[in-house]
C-alpha cells in the first residue's frame, strides 16, 4: 500500500495522509512554525506516534502517542549519498540511504530493503512524499513520522549552511 503525505510550507497545521486512492487515512499535525513537533494520527482519529528533536539535539525521537519511546533518527555523514541511520528499541536499527541528487530513498535493515520512498514535491513546495512500507516490523505511520523527521533534519541542514554564508 502506497501513502502520500506533505509537510505545509511554514511547517505547521494539519495535512492529510492519503492512500492510493486519494481516500484520507489519517493526518500529521505540524505542532509549530518556530519548532519543529509532529503528531501522527490513524484513521480513526487515534494519536499514534509523535515526533520531535529534543532540546539541543539534532537526534530526532520517535514516541508513542503516550510519550513512550519507539525510535531515534540520526544522519550519518557521507560524502556521496543522504544516509540516516533508524535506531529502533528492540526491532533493529534501518539505514535510510538516497544517491546525493536523488529524491528516493530506500529503508534497509542487516538483510534488505523493508521500505522505499521518494520525495515528490517541486523545487520551491514543501515537501510531499509517497511511501510503500514492505517491513514487517516497522508500522507504515511510524515510517511516515521518521520521514517528516528526516525531511526535518535536511531542512535544519539547509538554514545551517544559509546562514553560515
Amino acid at each position: 500500500m502506497e501513502l502520500y503525505f506533505r509537510d505545509n510550507l511554514f511547517s505547521a497545521g494539519v495535512t492529510e495522509i492519503l492512500n492510493e486512492q486519494g481516500e484520507s487515512i489519517g493526518q500529521i499535525d505540524l505542532k509549530s512554525a518556530f519548532g519543529s513537533a509532529i503528531d501522527v494520527y490513524g484513521p480513526n482519529g487515534q494519536l499514534l506516534y509523535k515526533g520531535h528533536f529534543p532540546f539541543f539535539s539534532g537526534k530526532w525521537e520517535i514516541t508513542d502517542g503516550g510519550g513512550g519511546q519507539f525510535g531515534v533518527l540520526r544522519n550519518r555523514f557521507s560524502m556521496f549519498t543522504k544516509k540516516f541511520t533508524y535506531e529502533t528499541d528492540g526491532r533493529g536499527s534501518y539505514d535510510i540511504t538516497s544517491p546525493a541528487f536523488s529524491k528516493e530513498y530506500e529503508v534497509s535493515d542487516e538483510s534488505k530493503i523493508v521500505a522505499h520512498f521518494k520525495q515528490v514535491n517541486g523545487w520551491f513546495s514543501s515537501g510531499a512524499f509517497v511511501l510503500n512500507n514492505q517491513s514487517d516490523h516497522l508500522d507504515t505511520y511510524e515510517l511516515v513520522a521518521v520521514i517528516m523527521g528526516m525531511h526535518e533534519i535536511q531542512k535544519r541542514h539547509r538554514d545551517a549552511a544559509i546562514s553560515a554564508t
